[in-house]
């Protein structure tokens, strides 16, 4: 998955501090500071705010889903609060509240 950053400036300190690190010049506990600092932090969302997304970006629960990769009756069941998103998923909806649905597109 493409790495998602606050801002270009931060883009351009992360991708020198992963080289730092890939060189063994960076310890693991400094790569995890650059990363919290650097990348587009994932949230927690609950039933009614993965509706509110949807329909804010004016998309059905299928074409939504396959934005996300996942089936349209796991954004169902998300939307109901049967199951929550994680993982990927999770990430890419963080994606979707900060800059819309085009930024995964």
């Amino acid at each position: 998955m493409i790495k998602q950053y606050k801002s270009e400036p931060l883009a351009a300190a992360h991708e020198a501090a992963t080289g730092l690190a890939e060189a063994g010049l960076l310890s693991k506990q400094t790569m995890r500071f650059f990363d919290e600092t650097c990348l587009t932090p994932v949230q927690e969302m609950s039933a009614a705010n993965i509706r509110y997304l949807r329909i804010r970006e004016n998309a059905s629960q299928a074409v939504f889903a396959r934005y996300l990769n996942v089936t349209p009756g796991l954004v169902s069941q998300w939307e109901r609060g049967e199951k929550r998103p994680r993982g990927a998923s999770l990430k890419l909806l963080t994606l979707v509240k900060k800059n819309g649905i085009s930024s995964i597109a």
